[in-house]
């Protein structure tokens, strides 16, 4: 699977909402917190590659 770059634009209770990087057009994303890496808040950008995300 390609790399994907996402921001994350929101945050609602349990979910943050992520917009990608990689693909403007495409709608937005909404992933459980609990998957995110440690320390990803509101403006994180996020590489999601082999069924994970990575802080960068």
């Amino acid at each position: 699977m390609e790399k994907q770059i996402f921001e994350i634009v929101r945050i609602e209770g349990e979910y943050a909402y992520l917009k990608s990087k990689t693909d403007p057009s495409a709608e937005e994303l909404f992933i459980a917190l609990a998957l995110l890496p440690m320390g990803a808040d509101i403006g994180s950008i996020l590489e999601y590659e082999n069924l994970s995300f990575t802080l960068i």
